[in-house]
Formats: C-alpha cells, structure tokens, sequence
C-alpha cells in the first residue's frame, strides 16, 4: 500500500494557503469597504481617531460587541448607530468581509 501521508500532508499545506489567501483578501476587501464607506467619521484603522466624537473606532467595536451579532444589523441596514449616520446596507459578501476585518482590528488592540 502505497504512503499517502505526503500527499495529505500537501494538501492541507495547499488548503492552509488558500485560506490564508482568502483572508488576506477578505481583509483587505473589509478594509476598503471600511475606508470608502465608513471612514468620513469612524477610524477605520489600528490607531487612527475618529473624526465625529460619536463614531466609535472600529477597533473598538469587537470590545462592545459580539462581532457576529453586528451581521445581522449590517444586513437589515443600520438606521442609528450613531446621531449621524446614514442608513445603508451591504451584500452579505460585503458584510463577511467588513466584520473579518472589524474582528482583526479588535485582536490588533489585544496584541498592543
């Protein structure tokens, strides 16, 4: 019988890499979306401020809520997050992307 172990072993390297992959551009998707939509008054990144006092950071959020939890806020379209904000709503692919890239903001503030 032949030793399969090598080639189980590269494919779980190969699907680590892909999923790290997928990641990276999940992130980067969150991150744009953050900027482009939602940075005219919250701080979208690891140490920048708000510019509305009453935008909380999006690194803050993970810290005052259960990120998941903000999914289903994000799909009906937040009416009031804050006196200011507009109303919107995301795709779900949008809004995978944007919690992905709120939760690692949130774990960048843990590892400070």
């Amino acid at each position: 019988m032949p030793n399969l172990f090598p080639i189980a072993a590269a494919g779980l390297l190969m699907s680590v890499v892909w999923a790290d992959t997928t990641l990276a551009q999940d992130l980067e998707a969150g991150q744009a979306l953050a900027e482009k939509s939602c940075g005219r008054c919250h701080a979208t990144g690891v140490r920048d401020k708000s510019t509305l006092a009453t935008a909380p950071p999006f690194r803050v959020l993970p810290s005052r809520y259960t990120v998941l939890n903000l999914a289903e806020a994000l799909a009906e379209g937040i009416v009031t997050g804050h006196s200011e904000m507009p109303e919107f709503t995301l795709d779900p692919e949008e809004i995978g992307n944007l919690l992905a890239y709120i939760d690692w903001l949130g774990a960048q503030i843990k590892t400070q």
